[in-house]
């Protein structure tokens, strides 16, 4: 997912860069919702590990 985001925001800069300014803006959308719902499932995951117990054995 983090990778999908990058390359979205990698795309939206070179674009930006050769003045596509539909298809910057469009990235640009796409890499920062994708961004954000990384995130998201990131904070998810970590409070979900730490709820779960462990037995040493």
């Amino acid at each position: 997912m983090l990778r999908w985001a990058l390359m979205f925001l990698v795309i939206a800069l070179i674009s930006a860069l050769f003045g596509f300014t539909d298809v910057a803006g469009t990235s640009m959308v796409a890499a920062k919702i994708l961004f954000f719902v990384f995130l998201v499932m990131f904070v998810v995951s970590l409070i979900m590990g730490t709820r779960s117990t462990r037995d040493v054995v």
